[in-house]
């Protein structure tokens, strides 16, 4: 018999009977991931990885608190980097290591000097480019202000991609700073290309198994007399990268001119039946496959067998199917040259890959099948496999609201083509949404979400949306979304392309919103109309005060589009407006700048 002094743990005196159902019942839908973010008792079973269990009674313990924990900060620009640190935040505290995950935008730059371990995973995108979420803490840590980090333990993971010159920059430039700062690396540095799931996994089970004795929580379970838990139910998967919805293709329209320069498609896809949910500001995740035409041509030049057996992930399959269904045969980087041509005995595929600089000049508008073409050397099919990346799905921007469109999913697409090297060359996507979907076809898709390019939460707050060229897409979205929502908040779209009577994408949808009220002002710049060319930033300083007015009424303001110049140059616009018409320096300009994208009021989605 307990002591007086020993409390009483029976399901009567803590619980009554209709809170024990309930507590079984809520814990009955839990998978084991799940069960880690619960207190108690259930993280031993989360731990455990046990579906079931019969509690029996112990003496309670008081949990210890753990001496340390691990942050996680992700910077992502278009949510791979994030979904990389919530895998890795699950995978920890399975492991039943104290972690906390937090976006870089959120984490204060200055406490950093109060972490005693910190896990960084970040994208990088453009020109070496730190993405939005990372910019504040990347930019502290390599300035004056940065403390001494010598009781720091990090480890760095970086997501990019070898056809980009500044290959995972990002993570390369927090792996030097904190190293410099004196902060100590418990891995070596990571960097991922665009298939990065098993390197990331890597890392992950690294990173635990070193820290786990560090990070561990000391929790004791303590369990109720004579409670048996019920089996979980079978988890019910959302659609995935891993995992996605095979969709029908609906139209496919082209919306720019018979004369335009640019071939731009319009392209709705059904959800119908499949559940699937998303929000404005969110990606499409599209997979396509490989024109069976380019195979066969690589297959002749090459002189293989596209029945040929060969190995790709631990799964065979012949060599066709594999360069059809399974590897990226349209994106050139220089990995595969390297690769491709390491028996190679010709001089000047060797001077190539002496200068990476020349290479990736060379690279810059071939695909794989061009150097194939230049040095058909002699290979083997695994050999031709082992070279080559696995396809990866590309992310259009949503440009549709399910509150108008409902079961379907809309997309404005550019058709990627030209001709080089006396070849007419296509886009992998785009080539296949274009020439070899037709109507009624499956295509596979999932949804990638972007928390980093929402509507403001209070529909009366106005908005300034830039966007040129397919950088429409969202904002057609979002007007969908205001006027589905009756928003009262003021909108106003920046809009440029080469010319009005070729390039206004969604002329006629844009002229209603503005006859309807709910697009307040449009500002197009049509470059290619006049003498001098004018793009969206030039309309964005001839309206500066205005802007900056908008601005001090707490609008949101958004960019889309292109990363390596057009995003850049309204940037600077930006900044310049807010010295100007704020009676700024610039220094109190930038910080400005940073106070609405710390705010959330500053989004880019941005490629």
């Amino acid at each position: 018999m307990a002591s007086s002094n020993t409390p009483s743990y029976s399901p009567a005196s803590m619980l009554n009977e209709a809170q024990w159902l309930q507590l079984n019942q809520a814990v009955s839908q839990l998978n084991p991931s799940q069960l880690t973010w619960v207190s108690g008792y259930l993280a031993g079973l989360a731990q455990a990885q046990a579906p079931a269990a019969v509690l029996t009674s112990v003496e309670p313990q008081s949990s210890a608190e753990p001496s340390a924990k691990m942050t996680i900060l992700y910077g992502s620009q278009t949510g791979n980097a994030k979904g990389v640190a919530e895998n890795f935040k699950n995978h920890a505290e399975a492991a039943g290591l104290n972690v906390q995950l937090m976006n870089m935008a959120d984490f204060k730059p200055k406490s950093i000097k109060n972490e005693t371990h910190v896990a960084i995973v970040v994208s990088t995108h453009g020109e070496g480019d730190p993405p939005d979420d990372a910019i504040e803490l990347h930019e502290f840590l390599g300035s004056k202000k940065a403390p001494k980090l010598d009781a720091l333990k990090y480890s760095v993971i970086g997501l990019g991609d070898t056809s980009y010159e500044f290959f995972c920059q990002t993570a390369k430039d927090f792996d030097q700073k904190l190293s410099a700062l004196g902060a100590k690396a418990v891995t070596e540095l990571v960097s991922c290309d665009v298939d990065y799931d098993e390197a990331a996994e890597g890392w992950i089970a690294s990173v635990t198994s070193k820290l786990k004795d560090e990070l561990s929580k000391s929790s004791q379970v303590v369990a109720m007399p004579g409670v048996t838990l019920k089996e979980s139910a079978p988890i019910v998967h959302e659609y995935t990268k891993k995992n996605p919805y095979t969709a029908t293709l609906g139209e496919q329209i082209k919306i720019t001119g018979r004369d335009s320069v640019k071939d731009i498609r319009h392209v709705e896809i059904s959800l119908e039946d499949s559940g699937i949910q998303y929000s404005p500001g969110d990606a499409l995740g599209l997979w396509f496959t490989n024109d069976p035409a380019l195979v066969d041509e690589i297959l002749t030049i090459l002189e293989l067998d596209g029945d040929d057996a060969v190995n790709l992930a631990g799964d065979s399959m012949a060599l066709k199917a594999a360069l059809v269904e399974k590897l990226e045969l349209t994106q050139s980087y220089p990995n595969f040259v390297k690769s491709y041509g390491e028996n190679s005995q010709d001089e000047k595929l060797k001077a190539l890959l002496a200068t990476p600089a020349d290479l990736r000049d060379y690279l810059a508008d071939r695909q794989i099948v061009d150097v194939i073409r230049d040095f058909p050397v002699k290979i083997e099919a695994q050999q031709l496999v082992d070279a080559l990346r696995p396809i990866s799905p590309r992310l259009y921007s949503i440009a549709s609201s399910q509150a108008e469109v409902e079961e379907e999913v809309h997309l404005t697409v550019a058709v990627v083509e030209y001709d080089a090297f006396g070849q007419k060359h296509l886009g992998g996507a785009s080539g296949f949404l274009a020439e070899r979907l037709e109507e009624e076809q499956e295509v596979r898709v999932y949804i990638e979400n972007n928390d980093n390019f929402r509507l403001p939460a209070d529909p009366n707050t106005p908005v300034i949306m830039v966007g040129p060229g397919t950088g429409i897409a969202p904002f057609r979205a979002f007007m969908q979304e205001r006027d589905a929502q009756e928003a009262e908040g003021k909108n106003w779209l920046f809009f440029g392309n080469p010319s009005f009577t070729q390039d206004f994408l969604y002329q006629v949808e844009w002229q209603r919103f503005v006859k309807d009220g709910v697009l307040d002002k449009i500002s197009l710049a049509f470059s290619r109309d006049q003498e001098h060319k004018i793009y969206v930033q030039h309309r964005l300083l001839e309206q500066g005060a205005e802007v900056y007015q908008w601005l001090e009424e707490g609008a949101h303001f958004y960019v889309c589009g292109d990363a390596n110049q057009m995003a850049k140059d309204v940037h600077e616009a930006l900044i310049s407006i807010v010295e100007k018409h704020g009676g700024k320096n610039r220094e109190d300009a930038e910080k400005y700048i940073t106070d609405l994208r710390r705010a959330k009021r500053y989004q880019k989605d941005v490629y």
